[in-house]
């Protein structure tokens, strides 16, 4: 699905040439966010170990017909220690993507929590969030409906939009389709914000 970035355009007319989006992918341990990354850099998967600090891939993604954009990814670890420097990370974020393991019903609490706390941040008012969840193919794991109530989504306030995505990371299932919600949320923010922007200096 990504590759390397070999070939620059230009992107969208609302974007500058050659910028690239800033995407800061969380989440609890375990929960596959680096296997997503790398799924999504090498189009393959990738035997990972846990992330002890930060992954960074910049990758070129395909959006549907001819439109392509480029993420940034930060793949930050999710060890309860490296939770407070989330916040260092999602700094300036255009998205946030949050993996979850559609298996793990004990820790989807836990995931919940971390996840209104990062988003009710300040700074994160009003970024766009993908909820990835994760291991749908397997059969033990929770359906999207309770996934969706547990993390109690419908909290997370009118101000972030959000999106919830079934996926398999291993074999890349739900990854497009879902930075396709997340690239949409996206543009249509930025097009709020300059829309106010425009309304304040008349």
């Amino acid at each position: 699905m990504g590759n390397g970035l070999s070939d620059q355009r230009s992107l969208f007319p609302s974007l500058l040439p050659f910028q690239s989006l800033h995407i800061v992918i969380l989440g609890l341990d375990c929960a596959g966010k680096t296997t997503v990354l790398y799924r999504l850099r090498f189009n393959e998967f990738v035997n990972t170990v846990p992330t002890k600090g930060f992954n960074t891939e910049k990758i070129k993604v395909a959006l549907g017909g001819s439109r392509t954009a480029t993420f940034h990814f930060w793949d930050v670890g999710g060890q309860e220690k490296l939770r407070p420097l989330w916040r260092s990370y999602t700094r300036c974020a255009d998205g946030l993507v949050f993996v979850v393991d559609s298996v793990d019903a004990e820790r989807m609490e836990e995931a919940r929590t971390e996840l209104h706390k990062i988003t009710r941040l300040s700074e994160n008012h009003g970024v766009p969030v993908l909820v990835v969840a994760n291991k749908q193919d397997l059969r033990n794991s929770l359906p999207l409906a309770e996934i969706e109530e547990t993390l109690a989504l419908g909290e997370l306030g009118a101000a972030t939009p959000w999106h919830l995505q079934p996926a398999c990371a291993i074999i890349g299932e739900g990854l497009d389709e879902g930075l396709q919600r997340l690239h949409d949320m996206i543009m249509k923010r930025r097009k709020a914000l300059r829309q106010q922007r425009q309304r304040r200096k008349r």
